[in-house]
């Protein structure tokens, strides 16, 4: 059934395709769809979830390769694209009802949280895995903070209409030399003060 709903949101958008439309595509019945799925949330729910596998198994060989913080996480925000490009023609339709704060399909939700959880913990394996060396208080908030900036990645690839999204893939090379030098430059006594402003900002945010 996932897979028959994620052609239909293709085909037809996410708000346009209903629960019965599913069914009868994949030729099941409309009270046992019900029965494996509440509702089209629970279907992005298992989207997320499987996305997320791939995510993993797509950045494993760099991960596997690499020791550079930089190589790791470019490798990582470039497989992240890769597994989601072939949703790109329904992502902006999807991203609209996602987007609400109170939408059980945003990825900040509760409803979220394993597969939030779980592509956080791949930004951890970026940097522990990695040779970087970074403050010691902001070491592990960081992996958060990567999985942040994959939103705002995903978020512009998500508007992104250049062929292909090469301007989503020149966003990843430019950036991530930027990230790579702040996380090396945390370490430096000068910063320390800034350093700490952002782990307390995101404290107070988190309550």
């Amino acid at each position: 059934m996932l897979d028959t709903a994620m052609r239909l949101f293709r085909e037809r958008g996410y708000a346009r395709t209903t629960m019965r439309a599913i069914a009868q595509e994949a030729g099941v019945a409309v009270g046992n769809a019900y029965y494996y799925f509440g509702s089209k949330d629970h279907l992005i729910q298992e989207f997320y979830a499987d996305t997320q596998t791939e995510h993993l198994a797509a950045a494993a060989p760099v991960l596997a390769r690499e020791r550079e913080f930089a190589a790791r996480l470019a490798g990582a925000l470039h497989a992240g694209v890769d597994v989601l490009t072939p949703y790109h023609s329904f992502a902006a339709s999807f991203f609209k009802t996602a987007a609400e704060p109170t939408s059980p399909m945003s990825p900040f939700s509760a409803e979220s949280s394993a597969p939030r959880e779980a592509s956080i913990a791949l930004f951890r394996e970026v940097l522990e895995g990695s040779t970087a060396r970074v403050d010691a208080e902001l070491r592990p908030a960081l992996p958060e903070l990567l999985w942040l900036a994959y939103m705002g990645v995903v978020l512009y690839w998500v508007h992104d209409r250049s062929p292909e999204q090469v301007r989503t893939r020149k966003l990843i090379d430019g950036a991530v030399p930027l990230v790579d030098r702040l996380v090396g430059l945390s370490r430096l006594r000068v910063l320390r003060p800034v350093t700490r402003q952002v782990l307390d900002l995101i404290r107070t945010l988190r309550h």
